[in-house]
C-alpha cells in the first residue's frame, strides 16, 4: 500500500502538513497561491480558492444572508457577549453557504471562509466615510468587541477554525479616502501605541485572529502592506503572530504607482513579501517570478508566505475528510433562518441610541395616536438599513413599514419622501424643495411626525466603493446633506411634535435638531430588521439602552485638520471642547441610580490589579437594560493622558426596584501610560475611577441630570516599566 503524503495525513500537525505541502510545489505553483484568486493545483489535489470574502455585519456580497446592524451600530450595544454571538451566527451562515457552493462547484469571490473582518481601525474623525465599519473611537471598546467578534467567527474547536477572521487595516488608517493610495499618515510613537495599535494587539494576543490585512496608506513613510516596522517587527516578532497577512486590494501596486517608494511592480511585490505580506489581494504578485529572476527576492521568502497560507486552509479543514470537520455538517437551512432573523432584530433594538427625549415625549401611546406622518429620504430606504459591506436580506423592514406594523388598526399612516438624500430635488426636472409641500401637509394632518434623515453608503463609505458625489466616501462636513435640515425646519414649524430618526454610520452636527425637535433616535444603519426595532422603541415595547461609541461634535470647526493623525483634541479622550453628545451617552425610558464605587483598597503597589464594585438600581417604572461603564483617570501623569478612558463595561437588565452589584477588575496595565517614546510605564500617584451609566464628564451630567460617582486610589512604589 502506497504511503499517503504527509500533507494528507490527518494524524500529523497542521504545521508539519503545511510544510510538507509547500515543499512539493514548484516555484510557479507557490506564487500562484499568493494571489487572492488562487488556482487549483490538480497534481497535488489542491482545489482553487478565492481568499476574498466579507463578513463585516453578516456574510456579505454572496447572496442572501442575515443582515445585522452595521459595525458602528453593533458597537453601540456595548455588549461583548452579543458580539461573540453575532460572530458565531455569521460563521454558521458562512459555513452553510460555503459548503453548498462547494457542492455546486462554485469557488467564486466572496464564497470562501476567510472573512476580511472585523475592521478595528479607530474612528478618530467623524468625517471619515469608513467609520461606519469600525467599533468607534475608543481603543478599549474596539479591542473588547473586536476580540469577541473574532472568537465568534473562529469558534472554539480545539483543532479546526469555524471560519478565519481578519483584523484590518493595519495600521493607522482612517482617511482621507480620496488620498489613501498615496497618503502618508504621520503619527507619534505615543499615539501609535496608545491609540492606533491596542485593538490589533488584542486581536492577535487575545483573539488569536487568523489574518491581518494591511492598509493602503503609508505610516511614517512605510507603505503599510510592505512595512517592516508593522508586519515584521511588531506583528510577527513583538506579538508573535502566527497567522497570515494580506494586502488590501491592489495596495501593492501603489508602492510604485502612487507612494513612489519603489521603481517597478517587481520591486513592489518583492518588498511586500520580504517585509511580511503573504497574500496579495490584487495583481502585483503575478510579477513575483520576474522579481525572482531579477534577484529581488529569494525562494525562502516565498516559501514562508505560502506556508502561512496553506496552514490557514488546513486549519479550515479544506484538506481533510469533511466527516472529520465538525462545521462541514452545518446544513444550508441554517442560513437566513427564522432564529437568526429574530436575533438580528434583538441586536437592532440594543444598538439604537436615544439622544433626546424632551419631557419624556417618548414612548408614544399607540391608543392615543390616530395619525402619524413618516417623512424623509430614509423613511422607506433599504440602503439606509444596510450600510456598506452588506449581504442581501430576504426581508427588509424599513421605518415606514415598521411603523405601519406597529400602530393600532385604523391609525392613518401618512408617507412623504420630503426631499432627496443629497440633491436639491427628488424629480429630475423638479424645482428645489419639490417634495416639501407634500411633507408639510402630511405633518399638518398627523398627531406626530417621524422624520427619517441622514446618510447611506452611497454617500458615506469607501473610495471607489460608493457613488459619492462629495468626497470619495468622506464627508466634507458634519451637516445633514442637501435640503434635509431645511425640510426638518419646515416640518417643525407646523407645530406637530417631531421625532428625528437619524440613520447614519457616523456622528452628525445636529445642533438645530437638538434645540427644536421633541425626540432624537440615532439608529445607525440598523440592519434588515431595523424598521421593526425603531418602531418598537417609539411605541415603548422596550426601553432603549444603546450608548454612543463616538463623540457627536457641534461642528467640524471644533476638530483639527482631517489629515492630521495626532490625537490632540480628538475623541472623548483628548477633546478640549464641549460635545453635543458625549461618547458613552444614551437615554433610557427609566432611571438608574449608582452607588459610589467601592475599591478593594485605596492604596496599591505598582503592578497590582484592583477590584472595583458598584451597585446600580432601577429607580424608574420600566424594566430595561443598562450599560454600566467604568472610567479611569491618571491624575498625576508626567505626560499627556486621556481626560478619562473607558476601562470596563457591562450590560445588565433590571426590573423596576431591582438592583445589582457589578464588579470590575482594573488591571495594572490599564493604569499604565504610554510615554512620548512609545514605552509603557506605570507611574505611581493618584488615580480616579468612576462607575455609572455614562462618561463622568460635565456634558453627560448636564444631559442626564446626574453626576457619575467617583472614587480615588493611590499607586505607590517606583515607576514600573510594562509590556506595551
Amino acid at each position: 500500500m502506497e504511503k499517503i503524503p504527509a500533507y494528507k495525513d490527518e494524524s500529523l500537525s497542521f504545521e508539519e502538513r503545511a510544510k510538507d505541502l509547500v515543499s512539493r510545489m514548484t516555484l510557479e505553483e507557490k506564487i500562484s497561491q499568493m494571489q487572492h484568486s488562487a488556482p487549483a493545483i490538480e497534481r497535488l489535489g489542491i482545489p482553487s480558492y478565492n481568499w476574498w470574502s466579507e463578513a463585516l455585519h453578516g456574510v456579505a456580497r454572496a447572496g442572501v444572508a442575515t443582515v445585522f446592524p452595521q459595525a458602528i451600530g453593533m458597537a453601540a450595544t456595548f455588549d461583548e457577549e452579543l458580539l461573540q454571538k453575532i460572530g458565531d451566527v455569521v460563521s454558521t451562515e458562512g459555513r452553510a453557504k460555503y459548503h453548498e457552493f462547494q457542492r455546486k462547484g462554485d469557488h467564486d469571490i466572496y464564497k470562501g471562509l476567510t472573512f476580511w473582518a472585523p475592521n478595528v481601525n479607530i474612528d478618530r474623525d467623524p468625517r471619515w466615510g469608513r467609520g461606519q465599519e469600525t467599533y468607534g473611537e475608543d481603543p478599549y471598546l474596539t479591542s473588547r468587541l473586536g476580540v469577541a467578534y473574532i472568537k465568534g467567527i473562529q469558534g472554539d474547536d480545539p483543532k479546526y477554525l469555524k471560519a478565519a477572521a481578519c483584523a484590518k487595516h493595519f495600521a493607522v488608517h482612517s482617511g482621507p479616502e480620496a488620498e489613501r493610495h498615496s497618503f502618508n499618515a504621520v503619527v507619534s510613537q505615543k499615539d501609535l501605541w496608545e491609540t492606533y495599535l491596542p485593538a490589533f494587539e488584542a486581536a492577535v494576543l487575545e483573539g488569536d485572529v487568523a489574518g491581518v490585512m494591511g492598509a493602503y496608506n503609508r505610516t511614517n513613510g512605510e507603505p503599510c502592506c510592505g512595512s517592516k516596522t508593522l508586519l515584521l517587527d511588531i506583528l510577527r516578532k513583538e506579538w508573535g503572530f502566527k497567522g497570515y497577512t494580506t494586502s488590501d486590494c491592489w495596495a501593492i501596486k501603489d508602492f510604485n504607482e502612487n507612494h513612489k517608494v519603489t521603481g517597478s511592480i517587481e520591486e513592489s511585490a518583492a518588498l511586500a513579501v520580504k517585509n511580511g505580506c503573504d497574500l496579495n489581494c490584487g495583481c502585483a504578485y503575478a510579477s513575483l517570478m520576474k522579481a525572482y529572476n531579477q534577484g529581488l527576492i529569494e525562494e525562502k521568502d516565498i516559501d514562508l508566505a505560502v506556508y502561512h497560507l496553506m496552514l490557514i486552509r488546513m486549519r479550515l479543514g479544506m484538506f481533510d475528510d469533511p466527516k472529520h470537520v465538525p462545521f462541514a455538517s452545518i446544513p444550508y437551512e441554517a442560513n437566513d433562518c427564522e432564529e437568526h432573523k429574530k436575533f438580528s432584530l434583538e441586536v437592532s433594538k440594543k444598538s439604537l441610541v436615544l439622544l433626546k427625549n424632551r419631557d419624556n415625549f417618548l414612548p408614544l401611546d399607540r391608543k392615543k395616536i390616530h395619525s402619524i406622518a413618516v417623512i424623509g429620504p430614509n423613511a422607506d430606504s433599504h440602503a439606509a438599513l444596510e450600510g456598506n459591506y452588506n449581504g442581501t436580506a430576504s426581508e427588509y423592514v424599513t421605518v415606514l413599514e415598521g411603523i405601519r406594523e406597529a400602530v393600532e388598526p385604523g391609525t392613518r399612516v401618512y408617507f412623504a419622501e420630503g426631499c432627496h438624500l443629497y440633491k436639491n430635488s427628488v424629480s429630475g426636472l423638479g424645482e428645489k424643495y419639490d417634495r416639501f409641500a407634500e411633507a408639510i401637509s402630511a405633518a399638518e394632518h398627523a398627531d406626530v411626525a417621524v422624520v427619517c434623515l441622514g446618510l447611506d453608503a452611497s454617500i458615506e463609505g469607501e473610495e471607489g466603493d460608493t457613488s459619492n458625489e462629495f468626497a470619495s466616501g468622506d464627508k466634507l462636513n458634519l451637516k445633514l446633506p442637501g435640503t434635509q435640515e431645511a425640510l426638518l425646519e419646515e416640518i417643525t414649524k407646523t407645530g406637530t411634535p417631531v421625532i428625528l430618526v437619524l440613520m447614519t454610520g457616523s456622528a452628525m452636527a445636529i445642533t438645530w435638531a437638538d434645540e427644536h425637535v421633541d425626540a432624537i433616535v440615532q439608529a445607525w444603519y440598523p440592519g434588515a430588521q431595523g424598521g421593526r426595532a425603531i418602531a418598537s422603541l417609539i411605541f415603548g415595547d422596550y426601553s432603549p439602552s444603546g450608548r454612543l461609541p463616538v463623540t457627536f461634535y457641534r461642528t467640524d470647526e471644533d476638530l483639527p485638520d482631517f489629515k492630521d493623525y495626532a490625537m490632540e483634541n480628538r475623541t472623548y479622550r483628548f477633546f478640549k471642547g464641549v460635545p453635543l453628545y458625549p461618547f458613552g451617552y444614551g437615554l433610557s425610558y427609566t432611571r438608574f441610580e449608582y452607588s459610589k464605587p467601592v475599591l478593594a483598597k485605596d492604596t496599591i503597589t505598582a503592578g497590582s490589579d484592583l477590584e472595583v464594585r458598584a451597585t446600580v438600581k432601577n429607580v424608574g417604572k420600566m424594566e430595561s437594560d443598562e450599560i454600566v461603564q467604568m472610567y479611569l483617570k491618571d491624575v498625576e501623569a508626567s505626560v499627556r493622558v486621556p481626560n478619562w478612558q473607558l476601562a470596563g463595561f457591562r450590560r445588565v437588565h433590571l426590573k423596576p426596584g431591582e438592583s445589582v452589584e457589578v464588579a470590575f477588575t482594573l488591571k495594572a496595565r490599564q493604569m499604565a501610560l504610554i510615554d512620548d517614546n512609545g514605552n509603557c510605564v506605570l507611574e505611581p500617584g493618584l488615580f480616579r475611577v468612576a462607575v455609572g451609566g455614562s462618561q463622568p464628564d460635565a456634558r453627560s451630567a448636564e444631559l442626564l441630570g446626574t453626576e457619575v460617582p467617583v472614587a480615588e486610589f493611590t499607586v505607590t512604589g517606583d515607576p514600573l516599566p510594562m509590556k506595551r
